[in-house]
């Protein structure tokens, strides 16, 4: 006869525990796909956002079981999502925030076969420390010169094997790891988030940084120029529309010929431009 387990292991325990506690100590929880996310990215993750954000990598039962009880609008949206290894992140920043910081937080690690090169793959003249054998037929099958010296392989000359966007074969992918160059860009990012009651998607929380920078420096420029045409005063602008002002108030002070001290010589000069071109048309005339 079945009987409902009622004793669990330690580690599960404390899992369960943890994820009934935090979702109330924290306003965001945000969820990540660990398929494409290796243990490596996520070490220095803990160490850069400490104090500020709380990880923790789940079994999709025991997090369904912590927070089928939990009496929080919208928790049963992320749950859906637990199909797949994840890792929760609790935090109080706000999601978008957290994103762009997962994004600037990405770090450079070793390739494995079929990764795409982040960069353009230099390997540098040097002496590998490798012994002669089989790795000779490596170096040169990836395209590396390389030639004995002292017992050991040498790197001949700089060489670039794999440019980047290109893939990486698993035979590169071995030397490289050896000679301890890392060559593919790795982050985290998330797949949803938990906010006030509010779920938002992957595609939802990606900011351009750049993008709303400029925006936004866009948008204040056409202000102070609306402001400006407006003559609307504030005090980033009062000095553009006084100036704006005396050149409006100069130029009428010419056209119409209103004398003031700092206009008379340009009256003065347009009258007599005036008078010689008038001059100039009455000794060209010729009575009919």
């Amino acid at each position: 006869m079945h009987e409902n387990r009622t004793v669990y292991p330690k580690r599960k325990a404390q899992m369960y525990q943890q994820l009934q506690e935090l979702p109330k100590k924290y306003k965001v929880i945000a969820l990540v796909k660990m398929n494409k996310v290796r243990s490596t990215q996520i070490l220095p993750l803990r160490k850069i956002l400490k104090g500020d954000v709380e990880f923790v990598s789940i079994k999709d039962k025991v997090a369904q079981k912590a927070f089928e009880n939990l009496d929080i609008p919208g928790i049963k949206d992320i749950v859906k999502e637990l199909t797949e290894q994840c890792m929760f992140i609790f935090t109080n920043m706000s999601p978008f925030k957290l994103n762009v910081l997962l994004a600037k937080n990405k770090i450079m690690m070793a390739a494995r076969g079929g990764d795409i090169a982040s960069i353009d793959i230099v390997v540098p003249a040097k002496n590998t420390g490798i012994a002669p054998g089989p790795m000779l037929t490596e170096f040169k099958e990836a395209g590396i010169p390389t030639k004995i010296d002292q017992g050991t392989i040498w790197i001949a000359k700089d060489s670039t094997p794999v440019l980047k966007g290109q893939a990486i074969n698993e035979k590169l992918a071995s030397i490289l790891g050896k000679l301890d160059i890392k060559p593919v860009e790795a982050g985290i990012s998330l797949y949803s988030a938990l906010e006030d009651g509010l779920t938002y998607a992957a595609e939802e929380m990606v900011i351009d940084v750049e993008k709303i920078r400029n925006e936004f420096a866009q948008a204040h420029q056409e202000a102070v120029s609306l402001s400006i045409e407006a003559a609307y005063v504030t005090k980033d602008n009062i000095s553009q529309i006084l100036s704006k002002a005396s050149q409006y108030a100069r130029s009428l002070s010419i056209e119409s010929g209103f004398m003031t001290d700092e206009t008379k010589e340009q009256i003065l000069q347009k009258a007599d431009a005036q008078a010689k071109s008038l001059a100039g048309q009455a000794k060209d005339y010729t009575p009919a």
